[in-house]
Formats: C-alpha cells, sequence, structure tokens
C-alpha cells in the first residue's frame, strides 16, 4: 500500500457508508438484505466501511457491490484512487438501454411522480429481477400454433 491507503480507506468507506444508507432509506434494505442481493459478505462489507483491509478490495467484489445496488463501479474505483481506464472487462461495453427501462427510470426520479408509485415501480422491477427463470419449454409452450 502507499502512503495515501488511509485517505483511500476513509473515501472507499465514505462511499460504502453512503451506498449503505442509501439502500436503507429507498429500499428499506437490511444489511442482510445488501449482501443476498451483491452476493458481497456482510463480514466484507463492515470491513469496507470500518476501512481494516490490509490489502484492496477484490475489484470483483466491488463491481457486484455496485451493480447490486445499482451504482456505477467507477465511483467506487475513485474512490480506491484506482485508474478508471483500468475497469474490469465488461464495464466499458454497456448495451443500450431498453426504451421501457429508460421510461421506468424518469419516473423514478420525476417529482411530479408520487412516492406511492415509485414503490409500486421498485416492488414490480424486484419481484421481476429476482424471480426464478422459466425453462424454455415452458416459455415457447404458449407460442406454439394449435
Amino acid at each position: 500500500m502507499t502512503e495515501t491507503a488511509p485517505a483511500r480507506k476513509i473515501a472507499f468507506a465514505t462511499f460504502v457508508r453512503r451506498a449503505l444508507d442509501d439502500a436503507r432509506a429507498m429500499r428499506a434494505w437490511t444489511g442482510t438484505e445488501v449482501s443476498r442481493r451483491t452476493g458481497v459478505s456482510r463480514q466484507t462489507i463492515n470491513r469496507w466501511v470500518r476501512g481494516d483491509w490490509a490489502s484492496d478490495p477484490e475489484a470483483e467484489r466491488v463491481v457486484a457491490f455496485c451493480e447490486g445496488l445499482g451504482l456505477n463501479p467507477a465511483a467506487a474505483f475513485a474512490a480506491l484512487g484506482w485508474d478508471r481506464a483500468a475497469a474490469p472487462r465488461g464495464a466499458a461495453g454497456t448495451p443500450p438501454m431498453d426504451p421501457d427501462v429508460e421510461a421506468l427510470l424518469r419516473r423514478l426520479v420525476d417529482p411530479a411522480v408520487s412516492d406511492a408509485e415509485k414503490f409500486h415501480i421498485r416492488e414490480t422491477i424486484r419481484y421481476l429481477a429476482y424471480r426464478p427463470t422459466l425453462p424454455l419449454d415452458a416459455r415457447t409452450g404458449g407460442d406454439r400454433a394449435g
């Protein structure tokens, strides 16, 4: 680690703490739920918040944490002092977003949309995102001509 390690630890701890606070406030997620959704253990997240790490966090875990919370990993990389150009594979070639998803995102940030409506949008998205995938033959069964 370099002499800027304490500053990097503080910056990353602040980033993680804010991400957790946002997840609690906006999604009512507990620490256990954040861990489940991101695939990063509660122990690891707690170490990050305390700045209790001797070597840099693994990039894959940082990306998983960010993606699970809908955050851009580049912000975490910046807090860690990592070169943004050296982002892990897959970060640069993000596919275009579906127009329907873009419309939902616009509604979620629109101040004219009620909190109740935003809650329903988020709950529907969560349901769809985490429901089990149907087997291929069950998905195509209804499309057959009679």
